[in-house]
């Protein structure tokens, strides 16, 4: 357990740790916002585990597998696209999905959901398939099912667990949750006010590969669930960002994220246009079906209201963002995660920024 990453006990984070925008020392937030037009929000960007739930954990878990349950590459490439373009605005959740995913519905009760994420685990048994649909908020399993908590035995250790992680998920979840939640009605009165575009970003990554016991990380993903080269950029629509079902309209405009995935496909300089997909292998989940409600709310209550809204998934193959040398070393057994390579980081950051600048200039309405 003494290699795993944990934060201090009581650990509380502030909105200067978990905000970051260009110029921070001579601009407030509040400039920011007025200058930036897109938001973006990383769910899945915390790594470090609270020290009060460290007694949960299963003891086999390692370091790697602490971070391969994280879309551990957005937060240094995230971070440094923020501090350099003044365009944007980005909050990062510190906490793992482990404590609770922020990109999944925030369930009625959360103690009822783990109890039975738990009891559907037990019943599967260690590193076996468990279908944990409608109870994924907090899952006791990692995406190669490797049991990350070790299941309670008695009732009394079952509300300790839940309770625990219920109180400790308010000191960085939580507080992800609500800043990112007042930056977008911050947002979206500016641009009420003074018109212009908004757009929510939330931002992910994800390998094609999973863990093995020994913990390679090489296992193919089944071919429905691999990413393309570069990045999925995903609206809730079909494979060319159009609407797939009226009761689930798309949360950009089709024809903005064919712009937007053009624009990153030049900016990434990509070997084939199928490197930037649409909407495969997916749609996006709750931080933009959230977004996108919001924002056909905002211009029902207010049609002649100015401003245009949307939100936007973009889900990087982590491969991609780590680079060929971290992935050669995550495909051998190990119990540690990579050291990440600080210009390849600065490089994918430049390139994102390049992809939203050339989505700006092609001005598509």
């Amino acid at each position: 357990m003494a290699a795993l990453d944990l934060l201090p006990a009581g650990k509380t984070f502030t909105e200067s740790e978990i905000v970051v925008y260009a110029d921070a020392g001579g601009r407030t937030l509040d400039d920011a916002i007025r200058e930036a037009d897109v938001l973006i929000s990383c769910p899945h960007a915390g790594a470090a585990i609270p020290a009060e739930i460290a007694g949960f954990l299963s003891p086999a878990l390692t370091r790697r597998l602490q971070y391969d349950f994280t879309d551990v590459a957005t937060d240094a490439i995230v971070r440094r696209w923020a501090s350099t373009d003044p365009r944007v605005v980005a909050v990062l959740n510190p906490h793992p999905r482990l404590v609770r995913d922020p990109n999944r519905a925030k369930p009625s009760d959360i103690a009822a959901d783990l109890r039975e994420a738990i009891e559907r685990t037990r019943a599967a048994g260690p590193w076996q398939r468990v279908d944990l649909t409608g109870v994924d908020a907090i899952r006791p399993v990692t995406f190669s099912f490797f049991p990350i908590l070790e299941v309670p035995e008695t009732p009394t250790e079952l509300k300790a667990l839940v309770d625990t992680f219920v109180e400790v998920a308010e000191r960085g979840l939580g507080v992800y949750e609500r800043i990112r939640d007042d930056l977008t009605e911050r947002f979206i009165e500016d641009r009420r006010t003074r018109g212009g575009r908004f757009t929510r970003l939330s931002f992910h990554d994800t390998m094609n590969t999973t863990t093995t016991k020994d913990g390679a990380v090489d296992v193919p993903r089944d071919e429905k669930d691999r990413l393309p080269r570069v990045v999925a950029l995903s609206n809730r629509g079909d494979d060319a960002g159009e609407e797939r079902d009226p009761a689930d309209p798309p949360t950009m405009g089709p024809s903005r994220l064919r712009a937007l995935a053009e624009a990153h496909r030049t900016a990434f300089r990509v070997d084939s246009a199928a490197d930037v997909a649409l909407n495969r292998p997916y749609l996006g989940s709750q931080e933009i079906l959230a977004a996108g409600a919001r924002f056909r709310a905002v211009a029902a209550e207010d049609p002649a209201a100015g401003g245009r809204f949307d939100a936007v998934q973009a889900e990087f193959l982590r491969e991609y963002l780590l680079g060929d040398a971290a992935v050669a070393e995550l495909h051998r057994p190990g119990t540690e995660w990579i050291s990440e390579d600080a210009a390849h980081v600065d490089e994918v950051a430049a390139a994102c920024r390049r992809a939203w600048d050339l989505y700006r200039q092609r001005g598509v309405s």
